[in-house]
């Protein structure tokens, strides 16, 4: 195979499904079983990690931080006999803490991906270890092309990533049910109300995204002197929406170093 999933929850389903659009040639493996629903839907195969560890090239490390060490013991003869490319998306794991667990030198990526990785809208900062040639990396960005923006990181900056994009998406959907609580407080139907905010959402990333006009410059052309707009802003500005907004990004970053401990 030349791809493998060592656990396979919600992040490691997402880069599947979006792999899968690539090739079929993807094992899957779980502790629960569930996987086995995901294997039937994309047509790709479901095995264990010791299969995949002794017949996969490269090996998503799709298992949550503290699992990583008890999971890489068994099957570090495998990994050190065949040294395939491991990929890992453990929050606060370095590239050297993988080697250590897995027994062994052997090339290792580093991701931190966000769940709109499933629909290709993912961010995906990557950093990589020498043994990652670049012909091996230009052939993995290939078939990870379909997953969204995939951005080469200092390996330094990687938690600070994974506190802003990778647990963005929890943060804007926070903030979407919470507009769509408005508008359903002032008299929208439930329904349009999250369509009407969730698609204002999209809109206004995709103008900055098309043009990288500051932000302020952004939310200043749509306040109108004396307007509604404005109003709304000076209470998200009373109640510290920009400080809170700063302090989560911050909380997940602290968070992010004492799992790698």
């Amino acid at each position: 195979m030349k791809y493998g999933f060592l656990g396979c929850g919600n992040m490691g389903g997402a880069i599947a499904r979006a792999l899968s659009g690539k090739t079929k040639d993807i094992a899957v493996s779980d502790r629960s079983g569930k996987a086995k629903q995901l294997a039937q839907e994309l047509g790709v195969a479901y095995s264990d990690n010791a299969s995949i560890a002794s017949s996969c090239d490269r090996i998503f490390l799709a298992v949550k931080p503290h699992m990583m060490k008890d999971m890489l013991a068994p099957l570090q003869d495998a990994l050190a006999e065949r040294k395939p490319l491991l990929i890992t998306m453990a929050a606060g794991l370095e590239i050297r803490q993988i080697e250590e667990f897995a027994g062994t030198h052997l090339p290792v990526i580093r991701i931190m991906p966000n769940t709109p990785t499933s629909v290709g809208k993912g961010v995906i900062p990557y950093c990589a270890n020498e043994l990652v040639t670049e012909d091996m990396k230009a052939d993995w960005l290939a078939d990870m092309s379909e997953c969204g923006l995939l951005d080469a990181l200092e390996e330094r900056l990687m938690d600070a990533a994974s506190a802003l994009s990778g647990s963005g998406p929890a943060y804007l959907y926070l903030m979407l049910e919470a507009m769509a609580d408005g508008g359903v407080a002032c008299g929208l139907p439930r329904a349009k109300a999250l369509d009407y905010a969730a698609m204002t959402m999209a809109g206004a990333a995709e103008i900055y995204l098309s043009t990288h006009t500051h932000p302020g410059a952004l939310k200043d052309a749509v306040c109108s002197p004396g307007g509604s707009t404005i109003a709304g802003v000076r209470v998200l500005e009373e109640r510290g929406f920009r400080g809170a907004a700063m302090n989560c990004v911050c909380a997940a970053y602290a968070k992010n170093k004492e799992l790698g401990k």
